[in-house]
């Protein structure tokens, strides 16, 4: 479920700010809300403590005390991870509720509902994850025993502008509608750590378990799933925003099995995980260009082109000259990729294809 879409900026160099998650904001709105409910005031800044002890302070930007109702709002500061979320603002809106009722919480105006099973969240309840809700319901037991005031209340956090941010993120594949997910297991964005992105990976594939899917489909961008869609017309829930981690991909169903996976991506890409790399970003895995003389070899390529290939700058220009030759070096580096997912799966049954497709979306190997 996480809020961090779109292709993996290059890591910039030097220490890089933390950020806070819609988590921590939202337990902090919270607090100040519920706090002016109960005594009128607003704490600004407003500190709460974080699962693991960290003790971070936050500034206020909405202050709304009415009556038997109270609303807090904090822009969300992500440091110096690219995260659409940064800057939103998260308010909480704190209600009594009726005796016994204990914490509710509802999704406001920007935040989403769950509408498929497979997610930690019942279908219809709001995008707030379990460990944001313990947070709050923990720092709300802390104040209501400190005024001695009845622990049964509504929580609404709302996110103006949610419906937009939540286009960029894989909420509407999950089946959280109408808004972002209030995420966060440590209430710390750690700036390019991915984490977010495996986490919306290992989401996606319980979803499409629940929602009986036995086949799903993992690509390295929309191009190449552009190209298996068109074979498959796959459901939303059965395609997984997988981009570079293919590891994440293959070790998850290693445990959590689904009856076929197909794997799409490009020529570059492909020849890594065929090389074995888990991690298919190029800041974290190159093309072996002596290997790929030695496909090339082996399919048939003169030897004369040796020296050509193995210093040649991109995997396209191997492909290219392949092409130009005749020879089909996209079926073994099919293979060799299958062969590769096949031994990460283990013993899991899992069938697994691979399609590899050029930068336009032709299909250059399927097995």
């Amino acid at each position: 479920m996480a809020d961090l879409k779109s292709t993996l900026k290059r890591k910039p160099e030097g220490s890089l700010r933390l950020g806070w998650t819609t988590g921590a904001c939202a337990t902090a709105a919270t607090k100040a809300a519920l706090t002016a409910l109960i005594t009128g005031a607003f704490p600004d800044p407003v500190e709460i403590r974080l699962p693991r002890g960290q003790m971070p302070q936050f500034a206020l930007s909405v202050k709304t005390l009415g009556e038997n109702q109270a609303t807090a709002g904090i822009v969300k500061d992500a440091g110096d991870d690219p995260d659409v979320t940064d800057k939103a603002t998260i308010i909480a809106t704190v209600t009594p509720a009726s005796p016994n009722s204990g914490i509710i919480f509802k999704a406001g105006k920007g935040v989403g509902t769950v509408t498929r099973p497979g997610l930690p969240l019942e279908v219809g309840e709001a995008a707030i994850n379990p460990v944001p809700r313990r947070m709050m319901s923990e720092i709300c037991k802390e104040i209501c025993d400190k005024y001695s005031f009845p622990q049964d209340l509504i929580i609404t956090i709302s996110v103006p502008d949610g419906e937009n941010i939540a286009l960029k993120t894989w909420n509407p594949r999950l089946g959280i509608l109408g808004g972002i997910s209030i995420l966060g297991t440590t209430g710390i964005v750690h700036p390019f750590s991915c984490s977010a992105w495996i986490h919306s990976i290992h989401s996606g594939i319980d979803v499409a378990r629940a929602e009986g899917a036995s086949h799903v489909l993992g690509s390295t961008g929309a191009t190449s799933e552009d190209a298996a869609q068109a074979i498959y017309h796959l459901p939303d829930y059965a395609i997984l925003d997988m981009g570079d981690f293919v590891g994440a991909v293959l070790k998850y169903l290693r445990h959590h099995p689904i009856d076929k996976l197909t794997i799409a991506g490009g020529f570059a890409k492909l020849t890594k995980l065929a090389q074995g790399e888990m991690d298919l970003h190029s800041s974290r895995s190159q093309v072996d260009k002596t290997y790929l003389w030695t496909i090339a070899k082996d399919a048939g390529l003169n030897q004369s082109f040796k020296d050509f290939i193995e210093n040649a700058n991109t995997a396209k220009e191997v492909l290219d000259i392949a092409t130009k030759e005749g020879i089909d070096i996209a079926t073994p580096i099919a293979l060799q990729a299958k062969h590769i997912a096949e031994e990460t799966l283990r013993d899991a049954p899992v069938a697994v294809e691979i399609i590899v497709t050029d930068r336009k979306g032709n299909i250059l190997a399927r097995k």
